[in-house]
């Protein structure tokens, strides 16, 4: 059984830094992409970070650039994203998702940063 496992997350005071993890389990295909989407209440769901397994390439969503990273898990298929320099407006619900010929989704991470 296939599924998406995602740690982390919390709450953080502006400027602190949070690390999230995702997982996937029981994979047997190869995964072309695992990516974070965040959406917050209100607003359309935003791509935070992929990462490309084989090539190790990245791409960023423009409002995190320079203050997030994504990198390889230390797990087969997981990856790791650190969040820097939080901002308010970094509050949503973190969701990872796995491509291999299909999608799958975690069941998402919160992220709050307030003071």
């Amino acid at each position: 059984q296939v599924k998406v496992v995602e740690s982390g997350g919390g709450l953080a005071h502006p400027g602190g830094s949070l690390r999230l993890s995702c997982e996937a389990v029981g994979f047997a295909a190869m995964v072309y992409a695992m990516t974070w989407y965040r959406q917050a209440p209100g607003k359309e769901r935003e791509l935070v970070a992929r990462l490309f397994p084989v090539s190790g390439n990245t791409v960023y969503g423009d409002s995190v650039k320079g203050r997030f990273t994504i990198s390889r898990g230390n797990a087969k298929n997981s990856v790791s994203l650190q969040m820097d320099s939080l901002k308010p407006e970094d509050t949503a619900l973190y969701i990872c998702n796995v491509e291999t010929t299909n999608h799958y989704w975690g069941q998402g991470t919160q992220v709050t940063v307030s003071s």
